[in-house]
C-alpha cells in the first residue's frame, strides 16, 4: 500500500511554531522533560504566579452543559465578555457593547478563520512581519485578494497615520489585519496613535480585523484606566458602526491556552455574518468551558491576573533582553508588548547569523527559538525572493524565569565556541 498523498489532497504546510516543534520532537523534545528550555513557545507559563488568581484545577460539568453550544457561544459569557471592555475600555462612553457585539468560539484561528471566511471580494492589507498563521489563513480563502505592507527595521517597525492612509487608498484596502501588540516584533499602537487609526478606518470604511491576544501584555507607559492594558476598543464612537473588529481570549491574557476559549467582538452585523460562516466551519465551542470561564472574567480575577502578569513577565522581559545582548543579539526595538524579543542574529559568528542555522544549532544544546523568516508573511508564496528576516529570530519569555536563565547560557555557551 503506498502512503503517498492522495493527489486530491494539497500538502498544507506548518506555521513556525508547529513546524520548530515538531523538529525539536524529532530530536527528542517532551513538553514534559526539563533539560529542554522552549523560547519558541507561543503562550505564557500557565502556573501560579504571585498576586494572581488560584489556578483552575477542575472543570464540573453539569448535566445540561453536555449539549451542543450555540455556535455564538453561550449567552451568558457573551454578556460577560461585554461587560469586561465596558468597564475597561468605554466608561461614561454613550455607545455600549451587548452580548450581541460579541461571538465565542474555540479558539483564535478559529475566531480568525470565521472572519476571514466572512469577507467579501476585497483587498485585504496586512502587515510584515506579523504572526506566522496568518500565512495560512490568508492563502486558504481566495475571496480576497491579500496585499501585504512593509514594516521597516530602521524604524522600529512604526507606521504612521498618513503613510497608513497612503495604503488604504493607493491599495484600496476594504479590510486591515493586524497583531496588536505584534507578534513578533513587540510593536504596539496604543494611545492617541490606535485612536488614529481606529478613525482612519471609520473615515474610509476600512474594516480593521484586530488581534489583541497580547493585550495584557503591555510595557510601555499607560494608556488610560488602572491596568496596563490597551484595546481599540477604547477608541471606537459608535460600537455598531465604526468597523473595528477585535479578537481576544484565555489563552494568553488569562494563561489558559488549552482551554481553546476565544471571543470576536464587533458590530451586531458583522457578528451575524461570523456566527453564520462558524454555523458550518466549526460548529461551535464546547459548552462546559464556556460555562467555566464566567468566573475568570469576573472584574476582581481580571484585575488580579492582570497585576500579576505584569509584575513577573515584566521582569522576565528586562531579563531576556539584557542577556540576550550580551550574547551579541541585536534589538531593533525593544518589545513594547507581548512575551516575545524580535532579535537581529545577523551580527553572531556563523553559522549562527542566519534565523533557521542558529535555530538548528539551538536544537542541539535543547534550546528552541523560531526563525524570523516564519513571520514574512506570504500567501500563496507570491513573493519568490528571499525574506527580508532570514536574519531575525524570535524568543519567546513566555516560560518560566528558570527556562530563560538556561537557555540563555546554552546559547551564550553557544556563541562563544563558534567564534
Amino acid at each position: 500500500m503506498s502512503d503517498s498523498t492522495p493527489t486530491a489532497v494539497r500538502a498544507v504546510p506548518r506555521t513556525g511554531v508547529i513546524f520548530v516543534t515538531t523538529e525539536a520532537t524529532r530530536r527528542g523534545y517532551d513538553p514534559a522533560d526539563p533539560s529542554w528550555c522552549n523560547l519558541g513557545q507561543g503562550q505564557p507559563e500557565t502556573g501560579d504566579l504571585p498576586g494572581a488568581p488560584p489556578r483552575v484545577l477542575e472543570v464540573a460539568i453539569d448535566p445540561n452543559e453536555r449539549d451542543y453550544a450555540p455556535v455564538a457561544g453561550i449567552w451568558e459569557l457573551r454578556e460577560a465578555v461585554a461587560a469586561m471592555y465596558n468597564r475597561l475600555y468605554r466608561r461614561g462612553m454613550p455607545s455600549q457593547y451587548t452580548a450581541e457585539n460579541v461571538c465565542i468560539s474555540g479558539g483564535g484561528r478559529v475566531a480568525l478563520t470565521r472572519a476571514l471566511a466572512s469577507l467579501g471580494s476585497v483587498n485585504l492589507g496586512h502587515f510584515l512581519p506579523d504572526y506566522t498563521a496568518y500565512e495560512e489563513l490568508l492563502d486558504i480563502f481566495r475571496g480576497f485578494s491579500a496585499i501585504p505592507i512593509l514594516l521597516e527595521p530602521e524604524r522600529g517597525y512604526a507606521i504612521d497615520v498618513a503613510e497608513l492612509r497612503r495604503e488604504m487608498l493607493g491599495r484600496g484596502l476594504s479590510a486591515l489585519l493586524a497583531s496588536n501588540p505584534c507578534n513578533p516584533t513587540g510593536k504596539l499602537i496604543g494611545g492617541d496613535d490606535l485612536a488614529r487609526v481606529v478613525a482612519l478606518g471609520r473615515e474610509l470604511d476600512c474594516t480593521l480585523l484586530l488581534d489583541e491576544f497580547y493585550s495584557h501584555y503591555v510595557w510601555i507607559d499607560r494608556f488610560g484606566g488602572e491596568l496596563p492594558v490597551e484595546s481599540a476598543a477604547r477608541y471606537v464612537e459608535q460600537v455598531d458602526r465604526d468597523p473595528v473588529v477585535l479578537f481576544d481570549g484565555l489563552t494568553k491574557n488569562w494563561r489558559y491556552p488549552g482551554w481553546r476559549v476565544a471571543w470576536t467582538l464587533g458590530p451586531k452585523s458583522v457578528i451575524e455574518a461570523i456566527t453564520s460562516a462558524g454555523s458550518f466551519l466549526d460548529g461551535g465551542g464546547t459548552r462546559p468551558l464556556q460555562r467555566a470561564a464566567l468566573p475568570l472574567l469576573e472584574p476582581e480575577h481580571v484585575d488580579a491576573e492582570t497585576r500579576a502578569i505584569s509584575a513577573v513577565f515584566r521582569e522576565k522581559r528586562r531579563r531576556m533582553i539584557s542577556r540576550l545582548r550580551e550574547i551579541g543579539v541585536r534589538i531593533d526595538r525593544e518589545p513594547e508588548g507581548t512575551f516575545y524579543v524580535w532579535g537581529d542574529v545577523s551580527q553572531l559568528p556563523a553559522p549562527l547569523a542566519d534565523g533557521m542555522s542558529l535555530f538548528e544549532h539551538a536544537l542541539g544544546e535543547r534550546v528552541i527559538v523560531v526563525p524570523g523568516a516564519f513571520f514574512d508573511v506570504n500567501p500563496g508564496h507570491r513573493r519568490a525572493r528571499a525574506s527580508r528576516f532570514h536574519g531575525y529570530v524570535r524568543f519567546s519569555f513566555g516560560p518560566g524565569a528558570d527556562v530563560l536563565e538556561r537557555a540563555c547560557d546554552r546559547l551564550a555557551e553557544l556563541v562563544a565556541r563558534m567564534r
